[in-house]
């Protein structure tokens, strides 16, 4: 079987690039499965209904968030609702949405995973201890585990990797908006990247208008950020795997750009 995994989707351009290029990922690649980021999806901060609607539109199947995902005000209660959604489930547990959840895929039960790590990073509850206590809650109810691990430093997501291989189908890494070359499967059979990188407009600073980055960085003032706009991407990961053991037996990065199609 396999899963497209979708990197963070960044405003109005990422949703766009899922539209445009989505439909031709499936074509080529037929995934089973398709999960993207979303904690950026609602102009560059957090997620409403209407922009999770849109992007399930388009062709996403499963979402996931990070830090992001609760910044649009009014949105809980939504988010806390989303059968589609999860959380980072190192939260504390009243904070809204789903701690996991388990997706039918043709007979095979998949558990999606969402934890967040701590370096450079909001302090939460120890990813690698919320690892352990999901794995033994849902062993015995699940196929596979899918775990997207929203974090900062690559060392943090390559060591969470290590810690779950043989027990996780893949472990992606999502937040930092750049695209790593890295894929591999590691020797229990899981497949990992560190970070999937980001849709949306990379003629940005990671998905923000330049001038006002800039400005920032010069001035050390506040400013607001916008999305940009320029050169549209998708950028994510195929990861194909065995139904009958979990294990990832194929990984493949896909980057593709909405300008290259519409030329």
């Amino acid at each position: 079987m396999r899963v497209f995994f979708i990197g963070d989707i960044v405003g109005r351009p990422g949703r766009e690039a899922v539209r445009a290029l989505l439909p031709e990922v499936r074509a080529a690649y037929a995934p089973d499965l398709v999960v993207a980021n979303v904690e950026n999806a609602a102009s560059g901060f957090g997620l409403t209904p209407s922009v999770a609607q849109e992007i399930l539109e388009a062709g996403v199947d499963l979402m996931t968030g990070g830090n992001h995902l609760w910044d649009r005000r009014g949105s809980e209660e939504y988010i806390a609702g989303e059968s589609r959604l999860v959380r980072p489930a190192n939260y504390p547990d009243q904070v809204p949405g789903n701690r996991y959840l388990i997706h039918d895929l043709k007979g095979v039960r998949v558990a999606l995973l969402n934890l967040q790590g701590r370096v450079f990073m909001p302090p939460i509850d120890c990813p690698f201890r919320a690892f352990d206590v999901l794995y033994e809650e849902l062993r015995d109810s699940c196929d596979i585990i899918l775990l997207d691990f929203h974090g900062e430093a690559t060392s943090e997501k390559k060591a969470m990797a290590l810690y779950c291989d043989g027990r996780a189908t893949a472990v992606v890494g999502t937040h930092t908006h750049v695209p790593t070359a890295d894929e591999c499967i590691l020797p229990g059979g899981t497949a990992f990247v560190s970070d999937l990188g980001m849709t949306g407009p990379y003629d940005s600073v990671i998905g923000m208008d330049r001038e006002g980055v800039m400005e920032r960085f010069l001035t050390g003032m506040p400013r607001r950020f916008e999305v940009a706009r320029g050169d549209l991407r998708l950028s994510g990961l195929i990861v194909d795997f065995d139904e009958n053991d979990g294990r990832a037996r194929f990984v493949q990065r896909v980057h593709e750009r909405v300008s290259e199609r519409n030329d």
